[in-house]
């Protein structure tokens, strides 16, 4: 079923954009109006303050309303009715082409040093988890939780379960807060919820607000309702968030220098895209697909076991998943896995396009693809080393024939 989300802080945002774009256009005559409209605002998030309690636009929201009331000197009592709507004037920030050179990150930030290291995230699926440090994980983690915590942006995700009782989630929700930095960009909140993949941050925008370096932040539609990417050149990030079914993929290339600056770091703690799951939030998914291989071999031997609810076995989900990802490695094994605990047929193309996003945004070619770590083996179940096996079979007969 759906998840509707009772948080209406979407429709307060477009309401005030609406209202107000083009005001700071306007002269000091008109500040009355902008404050009425800044009121109404308040008005609106207090009113769903109750359903929003763990919501990061929310509490952007509430934030930029103080201290938008303290910049425009308007006074929190008074009338609340909406002014007229308005349209953005000729020459808007945002066909602005030209940024500062501290607005795009290369330039400004590594001018007498070498190159920036880039690292990457991603999380797909059920949900797995690639964490900027190449490790792979495939976790609960139902409800809300933070992905990146840094002092340029915030990302959380709202994981839901797939089917009522099942324990399998996938993410239904995206908050993305762009902090104000500098002369480059205003700070910006960008949304997404199951069947609603926006192409512009909550108040209507496309680009980083009313700053010279307003381009240095914008969004590009790749594929209307299904893929969309964020490009911040102040922080040399790349984000790609794609609708792959009803639920969301989340894909970011960001600098090394960027993922650390934090203020506080014991706060990383929080944040999965660089620690990863918590332990008691991890599945070990390569057990679960050994048992699971193991019942359909059984399953096979002996008709009378009860098949699966789901619509996919283990040597069909295997054969589904190498029509679009020929290489077995964890994104395979993940795909196999989603397979059999959804028996939705997306989750195989969400694992597909994680795979390409990961193309598109990991700076090391060698690490694109990620393996389970090798078993220790035993001695007595691998061959001996710098021979093929039949080169031995055949040294023994000759060995035989000799003797007779």
């Amino acid at each position: 079923p759906a998840v509707t989300s009772p948080c209406k802080i979407l429709k307060c945002n477009s309401e005030f954009w609406a209202a107000t774009s083009g005001s700071h256009h306007l002269g000091a005559e008109e500040a009355p109006e902008f404050c009425t409209a800044l009121r109404a605002y308040a008005h609106c998030t207090r009113r769903t303050a109750r359903t929003c309690r763990g919501d990061l636009a929310y509490h952007s929201a509430v934030h930029g309303i103080d201290d938008l009331m303290v910049q425009h000197n308007c006074s929190k009592d008074g009338p609340t009715s909406q002014p007229r709507l308005r349209t953005l004037p000729p020459g808007d920030s945002q066909e602005r082409s030209d940024s500062p050179e501290i607005c795009h990150y290369e330039k400004s930030f590594h001018k007498h040093s070498a190159a920036p290291n880039y690292t990457h995230c991603g999380l797909f699926g059920d949900p797995h988890l690639r964490t900027f440090t190449d490790t792979f994980q495939t976790c609960k983690v139902q409800g809300a939780w933070p992905l990146i915590d840094n002092n340029y942006l915030n990302v959380q995700v709202t994981n839901t379960p797939v089917l009522p009782g099942s324990s399998a989630t996938a993410t239904s929700k995206l908050t993305i807060i762009f902090k104000s930095f500098q002369e480059c960009v205003d700070q910006k909140v960008y949304q997404a919820e199951m069947d609603e993949l926006p192409a512009a941050f909550v108040d209507g925008s496309k680009n980083g607000g009313d700053k010279h370096g307003a381009n240095s932040l914008k969004i590009t539609e790749k594929v209307s309702g299904q893929h969309i990417e964020i490009q911040a050149k102040y922080i040399g990030t790349t984000i790609v968030v794609r609708q792959v079914g009803r639920y969301l993929t989340f894909a970011v290339r960001m600098p090394e220098e960027v993922v650390n600056a934090v203020e506080d770091r014991d706060s990383q703690g929080l944040y999965l895209c660089l620690r990863g799951c918590p332990l008691n939030q991890q599945i070990d998914f390569q057990t679960i697909r050994s048992a699971q291989a193991t019942e359909g071999r059984a399953r096979r031997k002996g008709p009378s076991l009860p098949a699966p609810p789901e619509a996919f076995t283990y040597e069909t989900a295997t054969a589904k998943c190498r029509e679009k990802l020929p290489v077995e490695d964890l994104y395979f094994q993940s795909c196999v896995f989603d397979l059999l605990t959804t028996g939705d047929v997306n989750f195989m193309l969400a694992a597909y396009y994680a795979f390409e996003d990961v193309k598109m945004l990991h700076s090391n070619k060698d690490k694109l693809h990620l393996y389970e770590r090798t078993r220790v083996l035993t001695p007595g179940n691998v061959a001996p080393t710098g021979a093929h096996p039949t080169f031995w079979v055949a040294l023994l007969c000759l060995c035989w024939l000799c003797l007779l």
